[in-house]
């Protein structure tokens, strides 16, 4: 492409903006996949778009620098990373913990034939407690269908600490539509309460949006770590890879509500409620943590 093109932007950009409500956002397009990241919120994926067509679920919330309760602030989004204090519901915690809040810290980014790379620094610290770093690096080849999310946690403290995480990955229209398929090997599946274990033979297929529908969770016991939504009126097929030694648990979570129409794929250290448990890293100890999001045409 040397004497095609005069500047690679007509190829793909990675192009830094500042939206008017002061949200910091990196705009990454490959050529065929487009995806927005989050730099005021812990470089968290906040859209993806595949030839043009939006894949993510985002909230009536929208977008925002809301610092308040997490109802009203939940953005949805591609990527919302949760932890690394709590999960779920804790009592003494905001729901979901503190993560997603902290700004990341850029260390690079790059757009040229190698693909675009955002890498940034992310810190969890408190006074007399934790003080963990996540550098978090984030890649697409250019004409891929594919994003990557690689984590690599740091224990900087000189104790152990104790940390849980969890990655939830949010699909929306039009990906997410009546008679998208789940597709996933999976061991077993526990609705998270008796409402969810009820409708377990519902979960694999999405129903229209139904007005004030209650929301269902389930835990999965998978045997590979991959998931998809499969779209054959769009289309389209949605896959989300991760790393299972180090996000062992799985929790699929379905909003069939009419405005709050989305499905959640969430890679995790454990699962959530009684049967949730902390992890531990020793001082100055690592572990890392793989995602990847693929969207292809069927």
């Amino acid at each position: 492409m040397k004497g095609q093109i005069s500047n690679f932007s007509q190829i793909a950009y990675a192009r830094r903006l500042t939206l008017e409500n002061g949200l910091k956002v990196i705009d990454c397009d490959n050529g065929k996949i487009r995806f927005l990241l989050n730099e005021s919120r812990a470089l968290d994926v906040m859209q993806v778009y595949h030839q043009g067509q939006n894949v993510s679920f985002v909230s009536k919330n929208g977008f925002n620098n809301k610092t308040g309760e997490f109802l009203s602030r939940f953005e949805g989004g591609m990527l919302y990373t949760c932890g690394l204090d709590a999960i779920g519901g804790m009592e003494g915690y905001d729901i979901h913990g503190s993560f997603h809040l902290n700004q990341a810290q850029l260390v690079r980014i790059e757009c040229n034939e190698d693909g675009i790379t955002v890498e940034a620094d992310i810190f969890s610290t408190s006074l007399f407690g934790m003080n963990l770093k996540m550098r978090r690096k984030i890649y697409s080849a250019i004409g891929s269908e594919s994003v990557s999310v690689e984590d690599c946690l740091v224990n900087l403290n000189s104790l152990h600490q104790q940390y849980c995480l969890l990655y939830h990955v949010n699909v929306g229209y039009p990906m997410l539509d009546e008679g998208a398929m789940v597709i996933a090997d999976t061991q077993q599946v526990v609705g998270r309460n008796e409402w969810s274990a009820s409708r377990i033979a519902e979960r694999v297929t999405a129903s229209a949006p139904v007005d004030g529908q209650e929301e269902t969770c389930y835990f999965l016991d998978m045997n590979e770590p991959t998931i998809s939504l499969v779209n054959r009126n769009l289309g389209k097929k949605f896959t989300l890879g991760y790393s299972k030694d180090t996000l062992p648990c799985f929790i699929h979570w379905h909003s069939m509500a009419s405005g709050d129409y989305a499905m959640g794929f969430e890679p995790s250290t454990s699962f959530l409620d009684d049967k949730f448990s902390y992890r531990t890293l020793g001082a100055n100890e690592k572990i890392t943590f793989k995602l990847d999001i693929t969207i292809q045409n069927v």
